[in-house]
């Protein structure tokens, strides 16, 4: 397997901006990306070198991981600016000469608030975040989305974990009597993307995002697709919440996934 770090994706040495590829020798499509979590305010790209490793030892595919730009009390950075930048990693991988040819398709992975930021794309929020909207070159080579332990309505979240409205919402989001507007599980179809596939995971472990986020979500992309689009793995995975995407048995939902 080759490794190649932090390569910039927006034009600029800023390794916020930036990615890390894993290439298997013989590489099968279709390419994968995952985006990390961290509340929008932590974690970094070489964190999931394991999981990178893990992925491609799994599928055979090309497996990218880029960073986002970070909210901090110094930057004042709020949504959509993260979601930006995943959007500018993937118009940057449409042109990229590295792989040249993705006519096999890309799959993409989010973790927590990746899941998040993934969504904001790849469903309909133009309404309120018109920046994310992707082009018809890129929505055409998404085939699908797995979303792992992810923050898609932060209303009900915050009910459960009233806490995380100072520590991480109002920093990434403003501080709002209601997160209605920017919550996923409200957004509508995108038309461009009609024919996406989505598999929603969650772990029973989880202390940190309970089990009711996934479960709306899965309702509400249900509504949006029909159920033959929309997978759900909400009772297999028992680990911690920053476990799950290391896990034997996340990998192998995502392998069967992207195989499928």
């Amino acid at each position: 397997m080759n490794v190649h770090l932090d390569i910039a994706y927006a034009g600029d040495a800023d390794v916020s901006r930036s990615f890390d590829a894993y290439f298997p020798s013989n590489p099968a499509p279709p390419v994968l990306v995952f985006v990390r979590g961290g509340a929008w305010r932590a974690d970094d790209k070489k964190a999931h070198r394991l999981l990178a490793t893990k992925l491609v030892e799994a599928t055979g595919c090309r497996v990218l991981v880029p960073n986002y730009r970070l909210t901090t009390a110094d930057n004042g950075l709020q949504h959509p600016g993260h979601a930006e930048d995943i959007l500018s990693f993937l118009n940057f991988l449409v042109t990229w000469d590295d792989i040249p040819d993705l006519s096999g398709g890309v799959f993409l992975l989010g973790h927590s608030a990746g899941a998040h930021i993934l969504s904001a794309i790849f469903l309909d929020s133009s309404a309120v975040t018109p920046t994310l909207t992707p082009s018809p070159v890129l929505a055409g080579l998404v085939r699908g989305l797995v979303l792992s332990e992810g923050i898609y309505d932060i209303d009900l979240l915050l009910q459960r974990f009233p806490t995380y409205r100072d520590w991480f919402i109002a920093p990434a989001f403003g501080d709002h009597q209601s997160y209605a507007s920017v919550s996923v599980s409200n957004l509508p179809l995108r038309s461009a993307v009609t024919e996406l596939k989505w598999l929603v995971v969650h772990s029973t472990g989880d202390t940190l995002v309970d089990l009711p986020q996934s479960q709306v979500m899965v309702g509400h992309l249900r509504t949006l697709y029909g159920d033959s689009r929309v997978q759900s793995s909400l009772d297999v995975i028992a680990v911690e919440h920053d476990d799950v995407p290391t896990d034997a048995g996340f990998i192998d939902l995502v392998a069967k996934f992207v195989g499928s």
